[in-house]
């Protein structure tokens, strides 16, 4: 029980650390997804909403700190305890959001390893067995270091966690897995890999031959003789590949100008996903860097999900002398995480990324 007692320690507290740390370096998508978890298409609890961020940056830090004090044998019982509380609820969620197929995607790891609900239930109920394995053996958890020395530990784990979540949310993540980061071209990561995973889908026909009533499953094809096709039906039998970036644009109300603006080679793309949201202070630090990009040779554009009038009031407001265009919010958030934030593309390959606190660091 002790050996036993002792791997478990290890592989919960070093998965707790790590998935709790992908959070960490961007907990403002975590938020994001607790959003979608609140809302009422899922758990139906909205009035928690606005409180997304404050939750997430709680619950990201103490996955960390629990990890730590597992792995230090800090306060077995208390973090045992926590342990089994955490998971028990997780488990919960992603079971359902698996059976009532209401999130695609858990967040359990963030984007560094996107997840199925049903994976990520899977994953959760394997933790819960040693979790389980843990609250039954926690007298076998011992600490590591002196007690004087663990305290230490645990109370600089704490301090550690909470300046990083302080820095990723006044700057931007430390390490950044989206299909936006620095280096990616937009146009590359908009298409299938010619490797790509095709979908595979039966096509049950049903329709009337000669009278008779018959059925015929193919790949779409259908029947070569019929009187007349009653209905046809899909079946995914697996899922096919899809894109990195599925549903980016830059348009007007009448107009898709994608193509036109991400073969620029300075295009300086200003990201506000709601105007009204936005950051006074990073809204008033945009008039300045827009006419010093003019200056030199880019192109400006702003993008946003706000109505035209929005628009419109806030160009006036602040004088910009460039055009906001429509992309889709959930886009947007995850472009850059800062509203307003600020991307330099050279023909559709991100060179610069920054937060509204940093802009005086980008180099024109």
């Amino acid at each position: 029980m002790k050996i036993v007692v002792g791997i478990s320690r290890i592989f919960v507290g070093v998965l707790f650390i790590i998935s709790g740390f992908v959070k960490l370096n961007d907990p403002l998508g975590f938020s994001y997804k607790l959003q979608e978890y609140f809302s009422a298409a899922v758990l139906n609890i909205p009035f928690l909403e606005p409180y997304a961020l404050g939750i997430a940056i709680m619950v990201v830090i103490f996955e960390v700190v629990v990890g730590i004090f597992l792995l230090i044998g800090y306060r077995p019982k208390f973090t045992v305890w926590s342990l089994l509380l955490m998971i028990i609820f997780f488990t919960f969620l992603t079971f359902y959001a698996a059976y009532f197929d209401k999130v695609k995607d858990c967040g359990c790891f963030g984007d560094a390893m996107p997840m199925t609900p049903w994976q990520s239930f899977t994953k959760d109920v394997v933790l819960l067995v040693l979790i389980l394995i843990l609250f039954l053996g926690v007298k076998y958890i011992k600490p590591v270091f002196s007690k004087l020395g663990t305290t230490v530990v645990a109370l600089l784990g704490f301090l550690a966690s909470l300046s990083f979540a302080y820095y990723v949310i006044m700057h931007l993540p430390a390490i950044d897995f989206r299909a936006y980061k620095i280096g990616d071209n937009l146009q590359q990561n908009m298409e299938l890999a010619p490797d790509a995973k095709r979908a595979i889908i039966d096509y049950e026909w049903t329709y009337t031959l000669n009278g008779e009533e018959k059925v015929l499953t193919d790949g779409g094809q259908g029947p070569a003789e019929y009187d007349e096709i009653i209905g046809v039906e899909t079946k995914e039998i697996q899922a096919g590949d899809l894109p990195k970036i599925q549903d980016f644009s830059i348009e007007t109300q009448d107009e898709d100008l994608t193509s036109y603006f991400l073969e620029k080679e300075k295009l300086l793309m200003i990201v506000a996903y709601d105007l009204n949201s936005a950051e006074k202070k990073g809204m008033a630090k945009l008039k300045s860097l827009s006419d010093e990009a003019l200056k030199k040779g880019y192109t400006v554009i702003g993008m946003t999900t706000s109505d035209e009038a929005t628009k419109q009031k806030f160009k006036a407001e602040y004088q910009f002398d460039f055009d906001f265009y429509l992309c889709d919010e959930k886009v947007l958030k995850t472009i850059v995480r800062s509203s307003p934030g600020v991307v330099i593309l050279n023909k559709g390959t991100v060179m610069q990324k920054k937060h509204w606190n940093d802009i005086e660091d980008l180099k024109l």
